[in-house]
């Protein structure tokens, strides 16, 4: 039986780890702090061990076709994924994939492992609906890569209570602020839109949901035009709007001022790090706290401005007992991908969520059974 390697053991890990055991896999977890694994399984009746934190530990134990599953810091993936080319085995990670784990792609294929990345939440689900969304539209009678096209996906945590920042960290907020330093390119207008600050590029974000109409604020992230192709929307495709970004709640960007201006002025990675630590002491979620994760994915068609074709995914969910939403959406599908390629479902070389229609039903059964409000809504049939 192939062993998966569990490297970390943070929050954002539990529920898809508890999965895997609850399951029958044999799993070896590596945390830094031996004791707080132990805490999230100890009780769960399983084929496990919790060892120390370290790549060459992790490398000593792997066996040819086993699975190493990285829910660490993005820095630690690439040196993993190398490590797994040399001991031939497979990788899985929720985290984009950067230019140096695509540059393993051609040594993964040639060995036959599979290295897959982006398998979370926003990645990870969001690629699930978008896939969907883009078979249902290819298969209808009204499909015609002639009409004007629209495409945005937004994701972003908005729980914990409202506060003066209206915002709760589920994790470290390096990652946040990191993100607001960096450059965004999307399609709007059928051009190239780039955004070098996010704040002076953020909507209002109404959305009419069953279970209730909220107005949240939304902007652009990252590159956007990498995933038209990802998504099979063909270069050929007349495509009016393409934009993946992110979600806050209504009053976001007015709280955060005091961080754009610190951004504007220049911030090095110390003092970004310095600024992590102060927003986690008073910005993180506290137990027993309930935060919240909202998404929202939509394709639409038009002819001479009027939709001919029009659909959107809704998800909304708030933690519980179980873990928090964050948690459980972005390793539940990470434990679905590492049962795939078990399974020998996912192609060798380096790879994101998949767009096979089984495997994005899977992921999207599993996505809606965590969640509070799931929903795929047909504009032009249903009024909300």
């Amino acid at each position: 039986m192939q062993t998966i390697h569990w490297a970390g053991a943070g929050l954002s890990a539990i529920p898809g780890l508890r999965r895997l055991i609850k399951r029958g896999h044999t799993v070896k977890v590596y945390n830094r702090s031996v004791e707080k694994a132990q805490q999230a399984i100890s009780d769960l009746d399983g084929d496990t061990q919790v060892i120390k934190f370290g790549i060459d530990t992790i490398a000593a134990n792997v066996n040819p076709g086993d699975v190493v599953v990285s829910m660490l810091p993005g820095d630690f993936h690439v040196p993993l994924a190398q490590m797994c080319l040399q001991q031939k085995a497979h990788f899985v990670s929720s985290s984009y994939i950067s230019e140096p784990m695509q540059a393993l792609h051609a040594q993964a294929q040639e060995l036959g492992l599979s290295l897959v990345n982006e398998v979370g939440l926003d990645p990870g689900i969001d690629h699930s609906m978008a896939h969907a969304l883009v078979d249902d539209y290819r298969s209808s009678a009204l499909f015609d890569k002639k009409l004007t096209h629209s495409f945005t996906s937004y994701c972003g945590g908005v729980g914990g209570g409202v506060n003066d920042f209206f915002y709760k960290f589920s994790w470290s907020p390096a990652g946040v602020l990191r993100a607001l330093k960096s450059t965004s390119v999307s399609i709007l207008d059928g051009k190239d839109y780039t955004v070098t600050q996010p704040w002076n590029a953020v909507d209002e974000f109404p959305l009419e949901m069953p279970w209730g109409s909220e107005t949240f604020e939304v902007y652009p992230n990252r590159d956007s035009r990498p995933f038209i192709g990802q998504y099979h929307m063909a270069d050929d495709w007349n495509i009016k709007q393409f934009v993946r970004g992110t979600l806050r709640s209504k009053g976001w960007k007015k709280a955060w001022q005091p961080i754009f201006q610190q951004i504007e002025q220049g911030m090095d990675e110390p003092a970004l790090v310095a600024l992590s630590d102060q927003l986690w002491d008073k910005y993180s979620l506290q137990e027993g706290e309930a935060d919240r994760v909202v998404m929202a994915v939509t394709l639409k068609a038009e002819q001479d401005g009027k939709a001919v074709w029009h659909k959107t995914y809704l998800m909304d969910a708030v933690g519980d007992a179980d873990g928090s939403a964050m948690a459980k959406l972005v390793s539940i599908p990470v434990s679905l991908a590492v049962e795939a390629v078990i399974d020998k479902e996912l192609e060798a070389g380096v790879s994101a969520a998949p767009s096979k229609p089984e495997l994005v039903k899977r992921w999207l059964d599993a996505a809606n059974s965590v969640t509070d409000n799931f929903a795929v809504i047909d504009h032009l049939k249903v009024t909300v």
